[in-house]
């Protein structure tokens, strides 16, 4: 069976609003479920691909801080 982890997690995600989606992110933090790691993966690359170059030195340097 192929399940595309991304393509379901985007879908799962795509009518949700912004606060759906804050709380989504908020609870997988906070409940430190392994289950959890690949979707808020996606939501990472999402943000990634999406951000200017300026916006990725920023959050690398936040990454940095936070190790």
């Amino acid at each position: 069976m192929d399940i595309n982890i991304r393509e379901s997690i985007i879908n799962n995600f795509k009518e949700s609003d912004l606060c759906d989606i804050k709380s989504s992110i908020e609870t997988s933090i906070k409940d430190k479920e392994e289950i959890t790691l690949p979707g808020l993966g996606v939501f990472f690359e999402i943000l990634w691909n999406n951000s200017s170059k300026e916006e990725q030195d920023n959050i690398l340097s936040t990454l940095k801080k936070g190790l």
